[in-house]
This record gives structure tokens, sequence and C-alpha cells, in this order.
């Protein structure tokens, strides 16, 4: 039976993927899991708010630095994701980076270059494959890999989440050198053929991001690669879906469902 503490709690409510693929952790780096997850999916829950909680954000990172002085947040989560970072030596500009990447979701909706789109993907997810890769104490010669795997993982979001992100006035996917104006449902249907080319261009960038990701398994025990690997291939199970019809992100989320995702990682007990 796993512990339902607040970081369990509080990732579970936020991510069916992550979480899922997270429970085949061994019990010692599980818990772990979740205070880093825990951290990160409360920051994001304020800036994704609707309407965006700015006050509630803000307090929050200045109750992570200040724990990060020395004094306790009194916040579980907060608290718990310090401890954390002192014992595994999290370096202070990733967190850094994080919380900017969360923060430009309060004064940021448009991504018009791919630097642009890179710059955030860099906070929003690859440290989180850096933060991932301290924890399980993979070698520096891993990091470029993991974060190239929170890159692919990011972009394909980006991807399934076009129709709800234009919900929410916002594109991350820029549109430089392509042949549309912007991706609402009625301009992307005008410019179906625009549309198609353009989505199978986001799907070849996520697959070169991933290939550069998986090159990089071999440094992740044997154990540990269990989990890593069922989240990998529920993305790219993901992005399949989404290629036999780019139209589908205007109608609904294409998530797996957790007895897929439990499955695959059976399957990825025995192979991986």
């Amino acid at each position: 039976m796993f512990k339902k503490s607040v970081h369990y709690k509080t990732f579970k409510k936020g991510s069916k993927t992550y979480f899922t693929s997270s429970l085949f952790f061994p019990p010692s780096r599980r818990d772990d899991v979740f205070k880093l997850y825990g951290f990160v999916r409360t920051a994001d829950d304020f800036v994704d708010a609707v309407p965006q909680d700015s006050d509630g954000f803000y307090n929050f990172c200045s109750l992570y630095r200040r724990a990060l002085g020395g004094k306790a947040a009194g916040d579980p989560i907060i608290d718990g994701f310090v401890e954390l970072s002192r014992r595994k030596n999290f370096e202070p500009a990733w967190s850094d980076a994080f919380l900017r990447s969360m923060e430009a979701d309060l004064t940021k909706n448009i991504y018009d270059s791919l630097d642009e789109t890179l710059g955030y993907i860099y906070g929003s997810a690859e440290v989180i494959g850096l933060f991932m890769a301290k924890l399980m104490d993979l070698p520096p010669q891993s990091y470029r890999s993991a974060q190239m795997l929170g890159r692919a993982m990011q972009y394909i979001n980006f991807i399934r989440d076009i129709g709800e992100d234009n919900s929410l006035g916002r594109r991350y996917l820029p549109l430089e050198n392509t042949g549309l104006k912007s991706l609402e449902h009625q301009h992307c249907v005008q410019n179906r053929e625009e549309f198609i080319s353009f989505h199978k261009a986001q799907i070849e960038l996520y697959m070169s991001w991933h290939n550069q990701a998986v090159s990089g398994y071999s440094y992740i025990p044997r154990r540990m690669r269990i989990p890593i690997k069922t989240a990998e291939d529920m993305y790219i199970w993901t992005a399949r879906q989404i290629a036999k019809d780019p139209f589908i992100v205007f109608t609904r989320k294409v998530k797996p469902t957790k007895g897929r995702i439990i499955r695959q990682a059976v399957i990825n007990i025995f192979t991986a």
C-alpha cells in the first residue's frame, strides 16, 4: 500500500501518465519522485488556474526562497522539495529556471519562434529531466539525454493541447516559416494542407528529440528504467494517435487510459 502523502495526492491529481508510471519506481525512490512532482504540479496549478492565481504563485515562490534560505515554509510541498533538493544536490539554477517558465505563463501567451519555445521548455520540462537524473543518481553524461526526454514529452503536450491552449489564448508552437497565421480550428480547417504539413513537421521534431533521449537509457539502472520507459512509451502512443488524425487535437485530449499504462509497465518489467 502506497503512503498517501500530500505529495502523492498532489501528483496523482495533476497527472495520469507520469503518476501511474511512477508507481513502478522502487519504494526508496518513489517518495522522492512524489516530492519532486508535488512541487512542480503545485506551481503549475497556480498559473493554469482559471482565472490564474498570480498572488498564490508569487507567495509560493516567496515561501520556497525562504525555505531555501533555511527557514521552513510550513508547507509540506515546499519543505519536502527543499529537503530533497539538499539531499540530492539539485542545482538552485534549475529551480529558478522552472519558476521563471511558470511565471512566463502569467504574462506571455504566444511564442513566435522555436528559440522562444525552447527557452520556455528548458525551464518547464528539461530541468525536470535534470532533477530526475540527480534523483536517480545518474552520471553527468546522462544529463543531455534527460533534458531531451523532458523536451520531447513537453512538445507532445503542446501538440496534444492545441485545442485546449486555444481556449486559454495560448500558443506554444511557433508558426515561423509556415503558411499558417494561427492554430485556431477554423483557420486550420480552411488551410488544411498547411496544417497537416505543419503538424507533420512538429511530430518529426518530437521524434528527433525523443531519439536523442533514448540513447541515454543505458545510464539508467534497469529497475528504474521501467517507469521512465513506460511514460516514454505512452508519449509515443499519444504521438501516433495524433499523427493518424491531426485534427483530433481540436475535438479531444488524447491520453492513454490507466489500464494501458499499467499493461505497458508490466511488459517493460520483462523487456526494459
